[in-house]
């Protein structure tokens, strides 16, 4: 497995060494900084991307967007691109590697833990409230796929964020438990409580840490995949393993003892109460995740929106035209709405 951590002791911004997003070299007079800033609560170092718009006037404060990779992604694939686009739209936008991935730090590597991935949108709000470039009244969240779930969840209850966007959202917590297609049954979900506890036992024991691979191991259920899952992964495969989103700190793996924090999370509990901030929801027609965010905004309060984007997959809408054009034009006029 490839990763590489942030440097504890590396504070400032730095230019970046190598392209901060896949697929996407010209950044069209977008400056961008690499900075790192820390996880309070859970005592990690974020490393992060931060865009910063052409021509940008430095006498003055500016809105803010935070960007939230997909489930297993780092920031240079779909949410740097994104922070890009809305760079170039005059947004200051950060896309930043959630703890234990990418760039930042957390040991162990690749653990899935929901509750430090929602403290790491609460981080990432920390620097931007105090950004000398950015309005801290006029800060945004876009979360992109499983980031999409976790951003939901920090933004119930952190009301600095004030507007709240997300791109094929996925709920981590109920596809750990249910699988896609319903596979993962009840008498699966103790099967995997009972490997889980054996191996933490093991790795407690100074044993290796065992991972679970996104492209073999069917949601741990052991069960034939399903209609959607197949789909859905032979989707996502068609952009994390082709030069589309490929990219050496994104492995396709958490580890196995990961899995008992998933399936406890249940990111819409109480996501009425982000109202009276406004909440736009963007999926693909036929994305098989898509009744994810049409459960979601059928629990939320206005204001909201759950905007369909006509033949869309799940992956489509993470950098295909004109897919991404289509989404990209309803985030724009979203926040610029909703963080004036």
């Amino acid at each position: 497995m490839t990763n590489a951590v942030a440097d504890d002791d590396a504070t400032a911004s730095q230019a970046p060494t190598e392209p901060v997003v896949v697929g996407y070299p010209d950044h069209k007079g977008v400056r961008v900084e690499r900075v790192t800033y820390p996880n309070i609560r859970f005592e990690t170092v974020i490393a992060a991307n931060l865009f910063l718009p052409a021509n940008l006037d430095s006498d003055r404060k500016h809105a803010a967007i935070l960007v939230g990779h997909p489930f297993l992604g780092v920031k240079e694939q779909t949410s740097g691109l994104h922070a890009q686009l809305l760079a170039e739209q005059g947004y200051i936008a950060m896309a930043f590697d959630a703890s234990h991935y990418g760039d930042s730090t957390g040991e162990p590597r690749f653990m899935e833990s929901p509750a430090i991935r929602v403290e790491d949108f609460h981080a990432g709000v920390d620097f931007l409230s105090n950004h000398p470039l950015v309005d801290p009244e006029r800060i945004g969240v876009l979360g992109i796929c499983g980031g999409g779930g976790y951003s939901v969840n920090a933004a119930q209850m952190d009301h600095r964020i004030r507007a709240i966007a997300t791109v094929s959202m996925f709920d981590l917590g109920r596809v750990r438990r249910e699988g896609l297609d319903g596979e993962i049954t009840q008498e699966a979900r103790m099967k995997i409580l009972d490997a889980v506890a054996q191996e933490r036992t093991k790795e407690s024991s100074g044993q290796p840490a065992r991972f679970f691979d996104m492209q073999t191991d069917q949601f741990g259920s052991g069960a034939p995949l399903g209609e959607k899952t197949a789909a859905l992964g032979a989707d996502l495969m068609d952009y994390y393993a082709t030069p589309r989103g490929a990219h050496p700190n994104c492995t396709g793996v958490f580890t196995f003892t990961s899995l008992p924090g998933m399936f406890g999370f249940f990111p819409f509990t109480q996501i009425e109460t982000i109202s009276p901030r406004p909440l736009l929801m963007i999926v693909g027609e036929k994305a098989p995740s898509a009744y994810f965010s049409e459960d979601a905004y059928s629990k939320a309060a206005e204001p909201k929106e759950l905007f369909v984007i006509p033949g869309a997959s799940h992956a489509d809408l993470y950098d295909k035209a004109p897919y991404i054009t289509q989404s990209l034009e309803k985030l724009v006029g979203f926040f610029n709405d909703n963080l004036k």
